[in-house]
């Protein structure tokens, strides 16, 4: 799963770097990416009362906060909480019959994350 992480999500394959060293940098950074991605799924399904920010920022946090809505008497403060609306950005529905979000959504929805985190601290 971790190498469908940086073949699929990191698209590793289609960087075009002309120089090895370049290359060894960004397959370093796209494994510690796939790595979080990767540790956060598992996390959700083997410690889903932990507290959040083991794995997310505070800025994380805060945007998934006031970007993903909550069902009324669902407020939790959990990690299992917090990444469920991570999948959501990702596509996932959060339906009760639906399976545990996988990597693929994982990665689209941090993905998203990131990019309105970077976007809320510019702004």
């Amino acid at each position: 799963m971790f190498h469908k992480i940086l073949k699929s999500g990191c698209k590793a394959e289609e960087s075009k770097l002309r120089t090895a060293q370049r290359l060894t940098n960004l397959i370093s950074l796209f494994c510690i990416l796939s790595w979080r991605v990767f540790w956060m799924t598992m996390l959700k399904r083997s410690a889903p009362d932990a507290p959040p920010t083991l794995a997310l920022t505070a800025t994380e946090i805060g945007v998934l906060d006031r970007l993903v809505n909550d069902k009324p008497k669902s407020r939790q403060e959990t990690l299992s909480h917090y990444l469920i609306k991570i999948a959501r950005l990702g596509g996932y529905l959060a339906r009760a019959s639906d399976l545990p979000p996988g990597n693929t959504v994982m990665w689209r929805g941090l993905s998203r994350l990131t990019d309105i985190a970077l976007g809320a601290m510019i702004g």
